[in-house]
């Protein structure tokens, strides 16, 4: 079942720039030079993303000298992608006519 928690995360997630970020930190830990780089997003436009991709609890950061380098946190992901396969495994169920309400 998806939860309060699991909404937010949604809600972040269905930014397209938010969700580039995820994606390219997936692969690898970057820098604020490097996602400017890479998603063309000026660079206070990228850190209010990465402001709430911190507070919704998907990113990390950690300063390294004068940079402040971003890492995905998988577990974060990794809860959500479980409820949505419990929401998966569910509409298959009802897919399959295994559950159907009665009309009256």
């Amino acid at each position: 079942m998806l939860t309060s928690v699991d909404a937010d995360l949604l809600r972040v997630l269905a930014d397209p720039l938010r969700l580039r970020i995820v994606t390219l930190l997936a692969h690898e830990t970057l820098c604020t030079t490097h996602l400017v780089d890479e998603t063309g997003a000026r660079q206070t436009n990228l850190s209010n993303h990465l402001k709430v991709l911190r507070e919704a609890g998907l990113v990390d950061a950690e300063p390294c000298g004068r940079f402040t380098y971003y890492r995905l946190r998988p577990e974060a992901l990794g809860t959500l992608a479980g409820s949505l396969a419990e929401l998966a495994s569910t509409a298959r169920k009802t897919a399959d006519g295994q559950v159907r309400r009665a009309c009256s």
